[in-house]
């Protein structure tokens, strides 16, 4: 069983910054990971296979819908302690702080914030807990990035709509009991409705031969005249800013969660270099490896420091989608150079399942790209501080 040794960076005394509550928080996931998830989670990769036995777990943790308010069944925290718990979620693996991200930001967050009292009521106290697990439905297999050009639709008859369409590349679909799903109404106006596994001419597929995630179930959701009550329709939002708050949501979360990823794989190479010697001495002493691990930390406090101050704004309600854009492409970039330098830094033995650096890099990969792309995040920016539209 591998032992997990992990000591984070903190090069310019972060935590000062940080409540007592954020520290317990904090270090309450921290051990929470390294006993339960660092001992399986190559195993589980290796195997393609989602270790469904700690869903209790994180639900018990608060892991779940963190900021929703304790009436509901949530914790009732405030947005940095949303934000370290996904960092030490991702820190163990990424395909695990995406199922926590899914629960809580992308399926809680839309039914609490757009959702009738009487759905906040059935739903959210079950997903909190982990009795029910959710995922959400907006990329499709031709609309990815331009989410606007969605096909899937619904039509009304009589109590019901009737839901037609597809979605793909879905976090936690395999196994969910109910999808959060957008589609647009006989209008074109795109609304939410709340799909339940069980429902008729609703399936799951599973998506198979992964490189990336591979702890993470991923799959499809696919609609063939499936009926759904209309009072599953999320009555609070109309058209594309209904899902656009949700990923909002998730790319914050996700602009901490890559930064633990960082974090791991610093941490990995950090020891190996003052442990494996060459030449006579531990190869941490020459000059190329003080350079990628300096340049490493380096990139680590930066982004530890943007993060602080993106969930103070988020606690103070003055978070721009625009600054939670840049936070998660900033995060995802020096996670992934991160990574593969970590990697280089362990040469033949970066590849193995004996260190979590390969495992990180192949997760990274997809997280540089869902809840809005690389690219994407950049023409946010450019909009943002240009005031022009370079999306059409």
């Amino acid at each position: 069983m591998l032992q997990d040794l992990f000591q984070s960076p903190d090069y310019y005394n972060v935590d000062e910054l940080l409540q007592e509550e954020h520290l317990l928080i904090r270090d309450a996931v921290r051990q929470w990971v390294k006993k339960e998830i660092s001992p399986i989670i190559e195993d589980c990769c290796q195997q393609a296979k989602f270790p469904s036995h700690i869903i209790p777990g994180l639900g018990e943790l608060g892991c779940f819908g963190p900021t929703i308010p304790t009436q509901y069944g949530g914790a009732g925290l405030d947005y940095i302690s949303y934000g370290l718990m996904m960092q030490e979620l991702e820190r163990g693996d990424s395909g695990i702080r995406s199922t926590a991200s899914v629960q809580g930001s992308l399926v809680m967050y839309p039914i609490f914030a757009f959702g009738s009292e009487a759905q906040k009521e059935w739903y959210l106290p079950k997903l909190a807990k982990g009795e029910f697990m959710g995922c959400f439905g907006l990329t499709e297999p031709d609309h990815g990035s331009n989410p606007a050009g969605m096909i899937t639709n619904f039509k009304e008859d009589g109590d019901h709509v009737i839901l037609n369409g597809a979605k793909m590349w879905i976090s936690n679909a395999p196994f969910a009991d109910i999808a959060v799903v957008w589609a647009k109404d006989e209008a074109g106006v795109i609304r939410g409705l709340i799909v339940e596994r069980g429902m008729e001419g609703f399936t799951t597929p599973e998506i198979k031969d992964k490189w990336s995630l591979r702890a993470s179930a991923t799959g499809e959701l696919v609609f063939d005249n499936v009926r759904v009550p209309k009072d599953n329709i999320l009555p609070g939002v109309q058209g594309l800013k209904g899902p656009l708050s949700c990923l909002s949501s998730a790319r914050y979360g996700i602009s901490w969660g890559a930064v633990g990823a960082a974090m791991d794989c610093y941490d990995t190479a950090l020891r190996y270099a003052k442990e494996r010697v060459q030449f006579g001495r531990p190869i941490g002493g020459f000059q190329l490896i003080q350079k990628k691990l300096a340049e490493m930390v380096t990139e680590i406090t930066k982004a530890q420091l943007m993060n602080w101050r993106l969930g103070v704004l988020k606690n103070q309600g003055k978070a721009t989608p625009a600054q939670i854009s840049m936070a998660k492409r900033n995060a995802c970039e020096i996670a992934t150079n991160i990574a593969r330098d970590a990697r280089q830094i362990l040469g033949g033995m970066g590849i193995t399942g004996e260190f979590s650096v390969m495992r990180h890099m192949m997760n990274l990969e997809s997280v540089i790209t869902y809840e809005g792309t690389h690219e994407v995040h950049l023409l946010i920016t450019g909009m943002d501080v240009t005031g022009l539209d370079a999306f059409k």
